[in-house]
């Protein structure tokens, strides 16, 4: 099974405790602070596999974690970051973020990697709060929480040449003529319910890949059928060789498949309708078929599409097609990525860190700062109180909750504890 398209869960580590401790020692019988940091929790790394062409791996496993930090000891002893957690995709893998929808990667090239889920930061111990006036810190922080999200994975096929037609028109035998892919083939409609893959080796030093599209059918940009889960898999494709079926067998008028398709390319993406495109002109060997081929070129060829004659069955008519197909490539650009178009590929820093919603009277805050800051802070002790006031302030949320129209007295709301905003 071809697994294109799957919701997946990833947490990064969260970040170890920070350690309240004071040295004891035989003859200091009342030592100085000597708490250590905790370690920061591991990230969520994605890199590509070139090896990989599915997401079938994501079909069972659903969630992934990273290792969290250690917490800090005594003796200022800093504990152990949490190891990352790697996961692999194929080429051509999109990222979404589930909740907003933004594109956080798009992984392309072999062995690139990205982070999509940053561990939590280690705690301070209390050897970091001790100063002159405050010799005796009671209190460290908490480490911050890992970030986590549903993410969706959406694989693009990446291939040089897309085959596209309708179903059953010999896409699949073609493929399997011209390339070593071995797609399962079978004389009904929809036989081929995901793109192969196979690279065409032309001569030495010349080859590409080819990917054989699903069957597209009228209506397909609505979702008819298969539809756009079949349609995205052509949009990075170089060249279109659009094989029809001119055999007539199935009663069909191969002019007429040819402009449905086209339609459908065009609803879907103007762009990609103006991808160039061959004509194969497939099951040529049967004899009825010479009539149709003579009335597609006559018709497309003066609109500047050249239609090459062949027959996946006796394996004939290809090396014209394969060389036509070989000049164009030697002279197309590669089509960009998401980073190099004008979709916005966003990083993490990007994506909102925290929001205020005003509830009865009340000021809300929520989000993944918000909820870090609070885990952070001893709420029994009051230098720990103050040190949560000034992170507030740098996080930028003070401002925020300015703006949004706050004044002296009001009730500020994180999760379930409630405090009064004073100026």
């Amino acid at each position: 099974m071809f697994v294109d398209k799957v919701k997946i869960h990833i947490k990064a580590g969260d970040g170890g405790n920070g350690a309240v401790s004071f040295r004891r020692e035989k003859y200091i019988p009342a030592g100085g602070p000597d708490g250590g940091d905790g370690g920061n929790g591991g990230d969520v790394i994605f890199k590509v596999n070139p090896g990989m062409h599915t997401l079938m791996d994501f079909r069972y496993k659903k969630k992934f974690a990273a290792q969290p930090g250690e917490n800090g000891r005594g003796s200022n002893q800093t504990g152990k970051d949490g190891a990352p957690v790697i996961i692999e995709v194929p080429p051509g893998t999109i990222v979404r973020d589930e909740e907003t929808g933004l594109v956080l990667a798009d992984l392309r090239r072999p062995h690139e990697t990205r982070i999509l889920a940053r561990g939590g930061w280690g705690g301070k111990g209390n050897a970091r709060f001790a100063t002159p006036t405050r010799q005796a810190p009671r209190f460290a922080t908490k480490g911050g929480k890992g970030q986590e999200r549903t993410v969706i994975l959406e694989l693009k096929s990446i291939a040089d040449v897309g085959l596209i037609g309708f179903p059953n028109v010999g896409k699949s035998t073609i493929l399997s003529v011209l390339t070593s892919a071995r797609p399962k083939i079978a004389d009904y409609h929809f036989t081929t319910l995901r793109p192969n893959l196979g690279v065409v080796e032309v001569r030495r030093g010349q080859s590409f890949i080819m990917a054989d599209i699903p069957g597209i059918i009228e209506g397909a940009h609505q979702g008819v059928g298969l539809g756009i889960d079949f349609l995205r898999h052509i949009e990075r494709t170089r060249i279109l060789v659009h094989v029809i079926d001119v055999s007539g067998m199935e009663g069909r008028d191969p002019l007429e498949d040819f402009h449905i398709i086209n339609k459908e390319l065009k609803e879907y993406s103007e762009e990609l309708a103006q991808r160039p495109q061959i004509i194969a002109a497939n099951k040529s060997d049967i004899p009825d078929s010479q009539a149709n081929i003579k009335r597609l070129k006559e018709a497309l060829e003066p609109e500047g599409y050249k239609v090459f004659p062949v027959s996946a069955a006796q394996n004939k008519g290809f090396e014209p097609l394969l060389n036509e197909i070989i000049h164009l490539l030697d002279q197309l650009p590669e089509i960009p990525s998401f980073e190099d178009e004008e979709v916005d590929v966003y990083s993490l820093d990007e994506i909102q860190p925290f929001k205020i919603t005003i509830e009865d009277g009340v000021y809300v805050l929520s989000g993944s700062v918000a909820d870090s800051l609070l885990d952070r802070v001893n709420l029994d002790d009051y230098e720990s109180l103050q040190y949560f006031q000034r992170a507030l302030k740098r996080a930028g949320i003070i401002d925020a909750l300015r703006e949004k129209g706050i004044h002296d007295g009001d009730t500020v709301r994180i999760g379930d504890w409630e405090f009064d905003f004073v100026e």
